[in-house]
């Protein structure tokens, strides 16, 4: 597999400029089109376990993790794709060897429920073999725990918010390989060198600036999640 060699993710595929839905199979083209590194995505579990890519817990009002899959294709994208399931997500990117899938176990209502999704999750990773193309972020440090038990060289990826993040060392020290942080937490501190040094990777987002962009390349930052794609290309060219 050639991975396109760039620090570009697009924060729920490339959706912005061409206004596309966020996390759809439209976005996700798109990021492949443009050559991306990465299109990252959203999952939750829905109450009959289907596993769903949406950002927020619920879709157009419909609660997702006390909804069946059918209730939830009631309603459409404003393009008209149903909201994708993470098998038809995965397979769709599967198509492809250069652009990544940036798959995020998102936080349920109690870590028994994320612990259930992150272990569908895997289970359907494996399932289709998908796991040369799937890298795994969370805020939840246990599910990528849980992951690392399933996989222990499975790419995984710590998201942190201001206050939430830990040193790298920590990371490090439990295998996973990339700080995946708020971009303003990288203004203090020498996250950089310190990450390099162990041979561990840093992401940002979402950084949509230009100054903010390029503020992060000179750091020799390793990749940058962000809603405006197409900018960080031609930054980078």
């Amino acid at each position: 597999m050639n991975w396109n060699n760039n620090k570009v993710i697009a924060h729920r595929g490339a959706f912005k400029k061409n206004n596309l839905p966020e996390n759809s199979i439209a976005s996700l083209k798109e990021a492949i089109r443009l050559k991306c590194y990465g299109s990252e995505f959203d999952v939750h579990l829905t109450k009959d376990n289907f596993i769903v890519v949406n950002h927020d817990e619920d879709f157009q009002g419909i609660p997702i993790a006390t909804s069946t899959y059918a209730e939830l294709r009631q309603k459409t994208l404003h393009n008209g794709e149903y909201l994708p399931t993470l098998e038809a997500y995965l397979k769709e990117g599967m198509k492809q060897e250069h652009t990544k899938l940036i798959l995020e176990i998102k936080v349920a209502a109690n870590l028994s429920r994320t612990l259930a999704l992150t272990d569908a999750v895997f289970g359907m990773v494996q399932k289709i073999q998908a796991g040369a193309w799937v890298e795994y972020i969370s805020f939840s440090y246990e599910a990528l725990l849980r992951i690392l038990q399933h996989d222990p060289a499975a790419n995984t990826a710590f998201l942190a918010e201001i206050n939430d993040e830990l040193p790298v060392e920590t990371l490090k020290k439990d295998h996973i390989l990339q700080a995946d942080y708020d971009f303003n937490i990288y203004q203090t501190g020498d996250w950089f060198n310190r990450a390099h040094r162990l041979g561990m990777t840093i992401n940002a987002w979402t950084v949509n600036d230009k100054k903010d962009m390029l503020t992060l390349l000179e750091n020799k930052i390793d990749f940058i999640t962000t809603n405006e794609p197409e900018l960080l290309l031609n930054l980078l060219s």
